[in-house]
């Protein structure tokens, strides 16, 4: 899923394409993609994009008469910038955003059929979209402590809660916590001011680096290669793979359609956590430490 420095890097690219332009009209392939009803989507033909911005994972695109247009690309919808016009013939073509500078594409991959676009009148309206996460990057620690300690949850729920913290998701959770050096299990009332602290800093500098990242190498160009899965991470999607840290062999969680990726050396004091999809089988032979791992595997 697209996350915070995935959205605003397609937010910079799409200002920088569309602000002041004109939608003349919008093709969407399939009844699924639209959520709203009214105001219609027709609403918006003819009209000038006044503003584009994130709202959590979002992208949302501001009409003149206070009129929005809110882009959740999921976990596998993507966009794209064509000068061209563009066919709605392949089966992941989910809409066609049509204005007078271009053409956006929105796809998805799959079948699940995620994606979602609403038509939000005013900013009240807009605001209804948004679940109430703070903005980490604005925050100061006291503020990300308040919210953090608000409940007591595991860091890797708290920090994709989006209710707690706007834009982070499974991906960018794991490469925080790697650089806090903490546990994604670990109690989020149990921490102290210390671990609060280095965490805090974790996500601002993980958030900020990737930004920057993105924007380098999208360039000019519209950011045409967005996923969760980067060579450069340090723990997420590595699972199997060196620590860059420590040389550990990355381990995850699995749980439904995520995973979590964590160090045991430098995350969870050598500990292994149990894989949820293996632990109901192996009970109470599930290795509690990377030395009983490798034994059982060798078996």
């Amino acid at each position: 899923m697209p996350e915070l420095p995935d959205v605003t890097v397609y937010v910079e690219a799409l200002r920088s394409r569309v602000l002041g332009h004109r939608l003349d009209q919008v093709r969407i392939r399939g009844p699924f993609l639209l959520r709203t009803a009214s105001p219609p989507l027709e609403s918006a033909f003819g009209k000038t994009v006044e503003q584009v911005q994130r709202v959590g994972k979002r992208i949302c695109f501001g009409f003149e008469d206070h009129l929005w247009l809110a882009i959740h690309l999921m976990i596998a919808g993507r966009l794209h910038w064509r000068e061209r016009a563009p066919g709605l013939g392949t089966k992941n073509h989910l809409a066609i955003f049509q204005f007078d500078s271009g053409w956006l594409l929105l796809t998805e991959a799959g079948t699940q059929h995620r994606a979602a676009l609403h038509v939000i009148a005013g900013e009240e309206g807009l605001r209804s979209l948004d679940a109430g996460g703070i903005e980490v990057l604005d925050s100061d620690v006291e503020t990300f402590a308040g919210v953090l300690l608000s409940a007591n949850h595991t860091l890797k729920r708290a920090l994709t809660d989006p209710r707690l913290f706007s834009g982070i998701g499974n991906a960018y959770s794991d490469e925080i916590l790697h650089r806090a050096q903490l546990s994604p299990v670990a109690m989020t009332q149990r921490l102290d001011a210390e671990a609060i602290g280095r965490l805090h800093r974790a996500a601002i500098d993980i958030l900020q680096e990737w930004m920057a990242r993105l924007r380098h190498q999208a360039g000019d160009k519209f950011p045409e290669k967005v996923t969760a899965f980067r060579h450069e991470m340090a723990v997420h999607g590595r699972y199997g793979q060196p620590c860059p840290r420590c040389g550990t062999k990355i381990q995850r969680i699995r749980y439904a359609a995520n995973e979590t990726n964590y160090c045991p050396l430098c995350q969870t004091g050598g500990k292994l956590l149990a894989d949820r999809a293996l632990s109901r089988l192996l009970r109470e032979d599930w290795p509690r430490t990377l030395e009983e791992l490798e034994a059982l595997k060798s078996r």
